[in-house]
């Protein structure tokens, strides 16, 4: 398997985004914020898509839609949270941005599937060192306000007394989701980054109430669906991006099974 230079930019790139996925996750779930890397997905397939009609790399205009959205997102705090109306209508907009442009450039109708879907296989050299570089720089900013994000997302109302930026905290992680968001759509899609950016977070929580154990477990769960999703389809030729989000959500309810079946044992 790993005789392909194919395959083995495959299993590099899923490395990166599940490692800096995992980790981005697990800040996601302990603060309710599960939702922000769908619709940032979904605002970064409009920007993919637009940035390819003006003769612009796919990547970037995804980097640079999801990191605007991301910083809207901060700004707007606890405001967002109050209006899923309109922020199911935002999706379906910026979806509907995308298939226009996808109309006024058709040949993209083929990339686009894999936008939408993932092709980690058809990842190259060139992106695969693209994703590092973006990876060290989501992880290195995230561990720059890991301290006082945690502090904000844990109590929130102690960490405003204490002089702690809420909204600046909210707006800084949220730029750092939006990137690794785009890193996570080049290996699932924008269609499953659920899939890599919360499954195995959400796992981690259930299986530890260390926050450093419970992060590393996030990265290692993520790195593991990924690497199997792809050696999978490897030899069943079926879509990574199927058995990735299916090793995702197994890893998921095998863990809240255990996790519900072990809660009257501590009870008693």
């Amino acid at each position: 398997m790993l005789d392909y230079d194919f395959m083995r930019n495959a299993f590099a790139a899923a490395a990166i985004v599940a490692i800096v996925s995992g980790v981005v996750g697990y800040f996601l779930v302990i603060r309710g914020q599960t939702f922000a890397g769908h619709a940032l997905a979904h605002v970064g397939f409009t920007g993919a898509t637009g940035a390819v009609l003006i003769g612009v790399a796919p990547l970037w205009g995804m980097v640079l839609m999801t990191v605007l959205a991301g910083i809207g997102m901060g700004v707007m705090g606890e405001r967002l949270a109050q209006r899923d109306v309109g922020i199911g209508i935002v999706l379906a907009l910026s979806l509907g941005f995308g298939l226009l442009f996808l109309h006024f450039y058709t040949a993209f109708a083929s990339q686009a599937t894999a936008l939408l879907f993932g092709n980690v296989l058809a990842v190259d050299a060139g992106t695969v060192w693209l994703l590092l570089a973006l990876g060290l720089l989501s992880l290195t900013a995230l561990a720059v306000i890991s301290r006082p994000l945690l502090f904000a997302s844990l109590q929130p109302e102690l960490a405003e007394a204490k002089g702690v930026s809420l909204r600046l905290y909210a707006v800084l992680f949220l730029v750092i989701v939006a990137l690794a968001t785009a890193e996570c759509a080049q290996i699932v899609g924008v269609l499953l980054v659920f899939t890599l950016m919360v499954g195995p977070g959400a796992a981690a929580q259930r299986l530890s109430g260390r926050i450093g154990t419970t992060i590393l477990l996030a990265a290692l769960l993520a790195l593991l669906e990924a690497w199997g999703g792809i050696a999978l389809a490897f030899y069943t030729d079926w879509p990574a991006s199927f058995w990735i989000s299916a090793l995702s959500a197994l890893v998921y309810l095998a863990v809240t099974v255990r996790h519900t079946l072990s809660l009257p044992l501590r009870g008693a």
